[in-house]
Order: C-alpha cells, then sequence, then structure tokens
C-alpha cells in the first residue's frame, strides 16, 4: 500500500471533486479523496495500478490530472535549496526570477542575446511608444481643432529623436534590469544558447564557443518571440525591416509601404506617417480583422482622412527589389516605395530548445501549451511570456512569470484571463476587453449591444475630438457586462474601468449609477452603459 496525489486541473465546484473522485474510486484498488478548494486528488494504491490508469479516469470526466512530485516545494529533497533555471532575461523571467529568490530560491537566468531585458524595453513597447508620442506631437503641431491657433510645419530632426529615444531605452534597462540583477546574489546570469537534454538538463552553448551543462529542479522557458515573415516569393531576398529596424532607423523614409494589419503595423505606419513619411498599408482583410468590425472601419477611415492609403484585401503575390526601390506585387498591382515593413505576427522562440526531445506540447507555431499555472505537459518544465500559448502581452508575461515562480517553488498561483485588457496606440487608439458579440455569440451567450458615438461625450465635445465610439456587450436578460470596444483618443486609459465592471460582474445598471467625474473620457463608458435604458441625448450635461 503507498499513497500519492495528484495535482487535478478543471474542476470548477464541488460536484466536479465528486465526479473525479467516483471514477477513481471505480478503480480496482483505488481509494481516493478529491478536492475542489485544494485542486487535488489523495489517492491510497493497495497494489499497483498504473499512473496513467489513474490519469485516464479523471480524464474521463473532463479533467486533467498530473503527479505531484514528492520534492515539490522551496528545499530539494535531500536538502539544500531550490535550483531554478530560466531561459531568457526579458519581463516573464525577471518576474519569476525575483520572484523565485524571494521564496528562497536559487536562480539561473540564460540569455543568448549581449543584452539582457527582452524585447519590450529593447526593442518593442518602450522605443515605440515614445516614437509615437513623439509623432502625435508633430502632428498637433500641423492640425489642431482650436480656430484661435495657427497650425504650422514641424521641424523634426530625426536623429536627435532617435537619441533621446536610445538614451530613455538604455536608461529603463539599467534601472529595471541590470541594477536589479547585480543587487541580488541569488540570482545569476549566464550567456549562451540553451537546450534542453532531459528534463531537468539544460546544455549551454557559450559566446566563446564552449559547452557546458546545467542541472535545475525546475526550468521556465521565457525564450520570447521574432517577428515571423509570410512565405511571399522572393521577401527573403530583399532588405526588408522588422518592427526593430522601423523603430531604429536613422532616416525617414520617402515612401514606406507596410505589409500587416494588425497592432505593429497601424502603430508603426501612422508615427512614420505623422515623422514626414508617405506611407501605404497593405492589408491581407482588412484592419484589425481578428476585433469588432467596428473599431477596423473606424480606424481605417481616420487612417485614410490623415493620408494613409489603406488597400484592404491586397493578396500580396511577390515582392521585388531592384537595389534603390521596393515592388510589392498585389490583387491591386504592383505598389513601390523605397522601405518595406513586414509586421504580420510574431513566432515564439522555441526551435532550438530541443523540447521534442523532453516531451514538451507545441502549438504549430511553436509556442509552449500550458495551463493557468504555466505548466508544460513535462512536471518540471514551465513557461511565460511569448514563447507560451498565452496572449503576446508584456502585463501577461510578467504576470505569468510570477506566477510560475509561485508555483515552481510549491505554491499555487493561477493566471486568470477572463478580463484581458489590450490597447493599440494609434490615434484615435483601440482597446479592448472581454467579449465582443460575435466571440460570445459563438460560446451561445445571447447578447444585448450598444454603441454610443463621441459626439454624446461631452469630453470629445470639448476637446474638438468626436472621432470613434464605445461599444459595451452585455448578456441579455441579466444585463451583465461581457466586454467593450473602444474608439477614442484616451481608449487606452479609459478601458480599465470596463475592466473592473467585467471583474466584479456589474450590470450596465450597476455602471450607469456608478458616479464619473465630469469631463473625463472614462464618462462615456457611463453614458453607453446609460444608453441601455434612456436616451442620452436628452439628458443634461452632467446628469447621473
Amino acid at each position: 500500500m503507498h499513497k500519492i496525489e495528484l495535482n487535478v486541473e478543471g474542476m470548477t465546484c464541488d460536484h466536479c471533486a465528486a465526479s473525479a473522485e467516483q471514477a477513481l474510486n471505480a478503480l480496482e484498488g483505488v481509494d481516493a479523496r478529491v478536492s475542489y478548494p485544494q485542486q487535488r486528488a489523495e489517492i491510497t494504491l493497495q497494489g499497483d495500478t498504473p499512473l496513467q490508469q489513474l490519469l485516464d479516469a479523471v480524464a474521463s470526466r473532463g479533467y486533467r490530472a498530473r503527479l505531484i512530485e514528492e520534492d515539490e516545494g522551496p528545499i530539494r529533497k535531500g536538502g539544500g535549496k531550490l535550483q531554478i533555471a530560466i531561459i531568457g532575461t526579458g519581463s516573464a523571467a525577471f518576474a519569476a526570477a525575483l520572484r523565485a529568490a524571494d521564496e528562497g530560491a536559487e536562480v539561473t537566468l540564460i540569455e543568448r542575446n549581449e543584452v539582457i531585458g527582452g524585447s519590450c524595453v529593447n526593442i518593442g513597447c518602450v522605443p515605440s511608444k515614445i516614437m509615437i508620442r513623439a509623432a502625435q506631437l508633430a502632428q498637433q503641431q500641423r492640425h489642431n481643432p482650436f480656430d484661435g491657433l495657427a497650425d504650422r510645419e514641424p521641424r523634426i530632426d530625426r536623429l536627435r529623436l532617435l537619441e533621446q529615444q536610445r538614451a530613455r531605452v538604455e536608461e529603463l534597462r539599467a534601472a529595471k534590469y541590470e541594477n536589479i540583477l547585480e543587487s541580488r546574489p541569488s540570482i545569476r546570469l549566464l550567456h549562451g544558447e540553451a537546450s534542453f537534454v532531459d528534463a531537468r538538463t539544460l546544455a549551454i552553448r557559450q559566446p566563446d564557443g564552449s559547452n557546458r551543462t546545467l542541472q535545475a529542479d525546475r526550468i521556465l522557458v521565457a525564450s520570447g518571440a521574432s517577428p515571423s515573415l509570410p512565405p511571399v516569393p522572393g521577401l527573403a531576398e530583399t532588405p526588408f525591416w522588422t518592427s526593430t529596424e522601423a523603430l531604429f532607423a536613422e532616416e525617414t523614409p520617402e515612401h514606406l509601404l507596410v505589409i500587416g494589419s494588425s497592432v505593429i503595423a497601424v502603430e508603426i505606419a501612422q508615427a512614420w506617417l505623422r515623422l514626414g513619411a508617405r506611407v501605404t498599408l497593405l492589408a491581407r482583410s482588412r484592419l484589425l480583422f481578428r476585433e469588432d468590425p467596428l473599431l477596423g472601419e473606424g480606424l481605417t477611415a481616420a487612417f485614410r482622412e490623415e493620408g494613409i492609403e489603406v488597400i484592404e484585401q491586397a493578396g500580396i503575390e511577390r515582392v521585388n527589389h531592384d537595389g534603390k526601390q521596393f515592388e510589392v506585387e498585389t490583387a491591386h498591382g504592383p505598389f513601390r516605395g523605397d522601405r518595406l515593413l513586414v509586421a504580420t505576427g510574431r513566432r515564439p522562440n522555441t526551435g532550438s530548445l530541443n523540447l521534442e526531445a523532453i516531451g514538451v506540447e507545441t502549438r504549430k507555431n511553436g509556442a509552449i501549451v500550458v495551463d493557468d499555472h504555466m505548466r508544460s505537459s513535462v512536471p518540471t518544465v514551465f513557461a511565460a511570456g511569448d514563447c507560451s500559448d498565452m496572449p503576446q502581452f508584456v502585463y501577461v508575461a510578467a504576470a505569468a512569470g510570477t506566477r510560475a515562480a509561485i508555483n515552481m517553488t510549491g505554491g499555487d498561483a493561477a493566471l486568470d484571463l477572463s478580463a484581458l485588457p489590450a490597447v493599440i496606440f494609434t490615434d484615435p487608439q483601440v482597446a479592448t476587453v472581454g467579449l465582443s458579440e460575435e466571440q460570445a455569440h459563438a460560446v451561445d451567450i445571447e447578447t444585448d449591444s450598444r454603441v454610443l458615438e463621441l459626439e454624446n461625450v461631452p469630453r470629445a465635445l470639448a476637446n474638438f475630438e468626436t472621432r470613434g465610439f464605445v461599444k459595451l456587450v452585455a448578456e441579455a436578460g441579466s444585463g451583465r457586462i461581457l466586454g467593450a470596444q473602444i474608439l477614442a483618443p484616451e481608449a487606452g486609459e479609459m478601458i480599465q474601468t470596463a475592466v473592473l465592471a467585467i471583474r466584479n460582474r456589474m450590470t450596465t445598471q450597476d455602471l450607469a449609477n456608478e458616479l464619473f467625474p465630469y469631463l473625463t473620457w472614462a464618462e462615456g463608458l457611463k453614458l453607453c452603459a446609460q444608453t441601455f435604458s434612456k436616451d442620452v441625448s436628452q439628458l443634461s450635461c452632467c446628469a447621473g
């Protein structure tokens, strides 16, 4: 007779636990007790029942189980501190390293690049938002909505802008990564290319060409992602830009062609237009095709009005380069420009990790499949950030890294993405959270929705910025808020109100009854909520 414990995922109530327990106890020689609050099964075995038979019994009731090993605590069996290896040094990796060290583990970070910090601070979020803000200020000099303020063409010094951008990136990398690493003796850094030997061992090819191995009790893959290229004939043979080259280019393109239609493509396209380039945006289908159609339609109209040539259903057939100019052959004919940005998504950096050798499950694109505890299909291997199959947002990566560390050191922390906000930093901005109407209908939820144009929002009127809308999606009958989609100058600052409303299961009436400061952008959410029961155009300016 011996005892084992299983972690059981997917249970949502005590009835679920009872169902899993019944399936286990139906096996010969098994005495099981399953706890929903603890998400665990304590099993006494009278014989040699195979582990897989136990796992299959739980799976037969729609849940997933895994063996909880004896040494799943912060102290290893046999003594000594828990050893954790982390592949990568980006947001997910650093968040995990700091938390694991706080829990008493010894941590080794492995970075294949010369600089640490990952994509966000170095080549992503930080430099792109600096560039976008500079471009916005340039555009506000050209065009403003006030009669008494004269427009003028801005004087743009691209090299000085770039110097300031690089300086801020270096400053933040030092403050948030390099200096922190130096202050934490329980975290060490190794430079090199890591790959798996087995589920607890990494081979590391170091910059000098030498090799070493590293053994750890737990391994977190936080290797990030890189730009992926569409299979377009001729493209690979041309000097195209990825987002990195586009953000750090020293000269302004005369005519920038952009292949793409989502976040990176639209943000950089508008920024370069405002910094002096002519821009043509080539979309395979339409802008923001994964979002509510109203968002893509509204952003497309704004782009065209500002001067971006948006080509929908472009059908890219081939890319050529004659030494000076790019030619992109499309279903609408050829387009020529001196620079080409390819922004068609990012692919997880997992191809060189030898994951298949140890049985780590991945998606077709190489993303590591994880559960809400950041566990992979191999018990000792976890994954977080853009290399996993979770949404590619830096704040998701950091949250996932922290929770992975808690779980690797014996804790129990899940990541709830049911109210996940997303922001696209165009002008107007695009922000979403929760379900769209289409997504709700796909899971058989009937909806009731309202769209409030910004011309009904006092702040938009005061600013003379009325392009855009606020949309709320609610469950029919109950009025519970399911999602929000916003196109507005400050949509990114507005969306968190909707996040909290969804998280707290508020109804449209609950939101309509809340007090909002007058002449704020967030008041647009209250007004939209009020449209479910009244005509807001007939209210006084700050009616509650």
